[in-house]
């Protein structure tokens, strides 16, 4: 089995929904495009990204979201040297179709007083059921481990959701750990490095807006 020296995972740069939430009214959630400044935070991304992986080789997975597939696409790496692949099971957390604008605000109000990781919305999925996903595409990645070629590295062009979904599962944080973390930015990303003992570990921490409240079973 060969490991990747690396997995990195990538939020989308800025689009038009995160620009003006109303826009959900008028366009599909996977159609919405990147804006000027969620180009120019994929392309400086790229240029990280294109100084971290050097000379090596990249298989990338990228949700099939348009601004998903832009962000790739201005992230400019070296065609020669990427393997890509879109993977509908790293896509956005489904909200349902089109959405009523008041509707929405009423249910976020809703999910974060249920919690974000049960919480389902009225048409679409609960964070549980990204996790479970996320947990089947990470199945298939293993799998992919054992092509004697894999590339030195793996590349995930996400959503904030489903970056901590997917350390979440990789780490096996507790429902509890999750909550307590904050989306990365749009265009920011987040490194698994593999270390000498053959574990990896994440290069720096998510943000915490709250400290993680267990239960407390003997109630």
């Amino acid at each position: 089995m060969v490991r990747p020296r690396r997995i990195v995972l990538v939020r989308h740069g800025e689009s038009q929904g995160n620009a003006d939430d109303t826009v959900y009214e008028r366009e599909p959630d996977h159609a919405l495009r990147l804006t000027q400044t969620g180009r120019e935070q994929a392309r400086q991304a790229g240029a990280r990204l294109r100084e971290l992986f050097g000379d090596e080789r990249i298989s990338a997975y990228v949700s099939p979201y348009r601004r998903t597939l832009q962000t790739f696409r201005e992230l400019r790496l070296d065609p020669t040297r990427v393997r890509m692949r879109e993977e509908p099971r790293l896509r956005e957390q489904d909200w349902g179709n089109w959405q009523d604008h008041d509707d929405v605000r009423l249910q976020k109000a809703y999910r974060d007083a249920y919690g974000h990781f049960f919480y389902r919305f009225a048409q679409g999925e609960s964070g549980a059921d990204v996790y479970d996903r996320v947990g089947s595409f990470l199945e298939s990645l293993y799998r992919s481990f054992e092509a004697p070629d894999h590339p030195e590295n793996v590349l995930l062009v996400t959503h904030g959701l489903t970056m901590r979904l997917f350390c979440m599962r990789w780490f096996h944080w507790s429902v509890a750990e999750f909550e307590a973390l904050s989306n990365p930015g749009n265009g920011e990303f987040r490194t698994l490095l593999l270390g000498p003992d053959g574990r990896y570990r994440l290069d720096r921490p998510f943000e915490r807006w709250t400290t993680p409240e267990p239960y407390d079973l003997d109630d």
